[in-house]
């Protein structure tokens, strides 16, 4: 396996509840190291287009008011088969049915507030990366 990045971000109700070290432990536990990090208030603008390949669905205007409702923290992640390893530590979506000991199955509130994203593919990894960081603020 070769050393890959990702990206994550910590959503809203996980930063409201104080939960961003217990989920950057998560990640680190699961050999994830993180290089880039910084916490912001995603503007609507930023939201709309991070999420723009959503803009068609019924849910679109819920998530773009829920990742602007209060700080997030946007992370780039580096390890082996970085993209996978991260899915896996966040669990399956909706937290109902996440493995026990996941992100998602041990801080999500609901399938909307499910404390964490991570990108799908390294293809949109490096498309998400390239959204919120620029190279030098990539340390690792």
């Amino acid at each position: 396996m070769a050393v890959t990045r990702t990206f994550s971000i910590i959503k809203p109700d996980a930063t409201r509840r104080n939960l961003t070290g217990a989920v950057t432990k998560m990640l680190e536990e699961a050999d994830l190291r993180v290089i880039a990090s910084k916490r912001i208030q995603m503007t609507k603008e930023q939201a709309e287009g991070f999420y723009a390949v959503h803009a068609e669905r019924p849910f679109f205007n819920d998530l773009v008011a829920f990742m602007t409702s209060g700080p997030v923290v946007v992370q780039v992640l580096e390890g082996e088969d970085a993209v996978l390893r991260n899915r896996k530590i966040m669990g399956a979506t909706n937290p109902k049915e996440a493995d026990e000991g996941t992100i998602r199955r041990t801080y999500a509130e609901s399938i909307e507030a499910n404390s964490a994203h991570g990108s799908d593919s390294d293809e949109n990894a490096a498309i998400e990366i390239a959204y919120f960081f620029n190279e030098d603020e990539i340390v690792g």
